[in-house]
């Protein structure tokens, strides 16, 4: 990564990102401000398009908010908070090492947040997905976020959004980059979220298994025991399909089966 490093602005407010883009004219030398969105679904689809380095993100916004909109990225570019979360919010961002900026931005406080960021460049430190500070952040995001009873996963098959019911789902699996859901009838649709995603996301009854696999224990018919500590579980989908847990998964599969 290089600099200036490539910039997205994510904010529901015009004025914010008037100001914002002129605060950032200042620091050309680290940002160079490639686009902005309105929203999270438009920052989901500018991220994926543009592969940003950096962004600067809001965090109550219509449709996706910034939680939501991290949620669904497969590969996390720089995060930096713009927003106006209460000061304890951000004591407990800044300790965890993630830039976090309270609204209405100073300019010396951004300075600041050049100066980090360009430090993090130098040391080739930045915050990728698999980045300590990128697991840290997402971390303090679930537990900030308060937990939504959710009925249904959305799927698009075409130029449709498919609904399916949580109970019509087998499991979820991640091959690649991509994961996808296998419903007890035996269809498989493509979904944006990723496995840990889907993990804090979705009620108990859906258990990780593997570092690729989560299964909804309702559908499990048998489990039978496999080499290295491992268990093959056999479903009651169409399919009669049959999963391998990873054994690292083995000891909290024991103890939700009462093995």
């Amino acid at each position: 990564m290089t600099l200036p490093l490539r910039t997205i602005l994510i904010d529901d407010e015009a004025l914010a990102i008037s100001r914002l883009r002129r605060l950032l004219d200042k620091h050309q030398d680290t940002f160079a401000v490639i686009g902005d969105a309105a929203n999270g679904a438009e920052g989901l689809t500018l991220i994926t398009e543009q592969q940003p380095d950096v962004i600067f993100l809001d965090i109550e916004m219509p449709l996706l908010n910034g939680f939501e909109m991290l949620g669904r990225l497969t590969d996390v570019p720089m995060v930096v908070f713009a927003t106006a979360y209460d000061q304890y919010a951000i004591r407990a961002f800044e300790e965890n090492s993630v830039d976090y900026l309270l609204k209405p931005i100073e300019a010396d406080r951004l300075a600041r947040t050049a100066q980090k960021i360009r430090a993090l460049v130098e040391r080739n430190e930045t915050a990728s997905a698999t980045n300590p500070m990128t697991e840290n952040v997402m971390r303090l995001l679930a537990q900030m976020q308060p937990k939504k009873e959710i009925y249904s996963i959305s799927v698009k098959t075409g130029e449709k959004i498919k609904l399916i019911p949580l109970s019509d789902i087998a499991y979820f699996e991640a091959e690649d980059k991509y994961v996808f859901l296998s419903t007890v009838d035996g269809q498989k649709f493509l979904t944006t979220y990723t496995i840990t995603t889907l993990a804090e996301k979705l009620p108990d009854t859906f258990v990780r298994v593997s570092r690729s696999v989560l299964v909804n224990r309702l559908k499990i018919a048998e489990v039978h025991r496999h080499f290295d500590g491992k268990f093959l579980l056999a479903l009651t989908d169409k399919k009669a399909t049959k999963l391998t847990t990873g054994s690292t998964y083995s000891e909290s599969i024991r103890q939700m089966l009462e093995l």
